[in-house]
C-alpha cells in the first residue's frame, strides 16, 4: 500500500509541474486581446491545461501524500511530513485561487468577446500576475519536493541515535 500511494503522489506531482510548465509557455505567448482569435485560443488551451491536468493532479498530490501520511507511523512525528502537509495546503488553495480561478475566468471573457458579447478592448491583462502566480506556487512545489527527498531528520532524533551507537 505505502508504494502504491508514494506512486499516486509522485504521479500526481509530475502532473501538476507539468500542467504548470504548460501554463507558463501559454502565457507567455498570450497574444493582446485586441487579437481576439488567437486570444480566446490560448486562453481555451489554459483552461483545457488547468481543468483536465492541474486540477486532477493536485488532487492526486493531496490524496496520496494524506493518505501516506495517515498509513505511514513514522510521518506522524515527524515535522518535515507536517511542514510539507502545511505547504501542500498553500499550494493546493493557491492554485485554485490564483490559477485555476484567473484562468477559468480569462477563458470565459475571451469567449465572451470573441462571440461578440463583449469588447475586446475591454478585457484587462492579466499575464503578469498570472505569471508571478505560477512561479511562486511552482517555487513552493520545489520545496515540497525537495522535503520529500531529502528528509531532513530533527537534533533530537540524531543525537538519541549517537547515543546508542557503539
Amino acid at each position: 500500500m505505502r508504494q502504491l500511494l508514494k506512486f499516486v503522489h509522485t504521479l500526481g506531482a509530475i502532473g501538476f509541474t507539468g500542467a504548470m510548465a504548460s501554463l507558463l509557455v501559454l502565457v507567455s505567448l498570450v497574444p493582446q486581446p485586441e487579437a481576439i482569435v488567437e486570444y480566446a485560443k490560448i486562453r481555451a488551451a489554459m483552461d483545457a491545461i488547468a481543468t483536465w491536468i492541474l486540477l486532477p493532479s493536485i488532487g492526486l498530490v493531496l490524496f496520496g501524500g494524506l493518505m501516506s501520511m495517515a498509513w505511514t507511523s513514522a510521518f506522524h512525528n515527524a515535522g518535515w511530513a507536517w511542514f510539507k502537509l502545511a505547504t501542500g495546503i498553500l499550494v493546493f488553495e493557491g492554485t485554485l485561487t490564483a490559477v485555476q480561478g484567473p484562468v477559468e475566468k480569462q477563458a470565459q471573457i475571451a469567449a465572451q468577446a470573441l462571440a461578440g458579447q463583449i469588447d475586446p478592448a475591454t478585457i484587462r491583462d492579466t499575464t503578469s500576475s498570472e505569471w508571478l502566480s505560477l512561479w511562486v506556487l511552482l517555487g513552493v512545489a520545489l520545496v515540497n519536493v525537495v522535503l520529500g527527498i531529502w528528509r531532513p531528520r530533527s537534533r533530537r532524533r540524531q543525537a538519541a541515535k549517537a547515543a546508542t551507537s557503539p
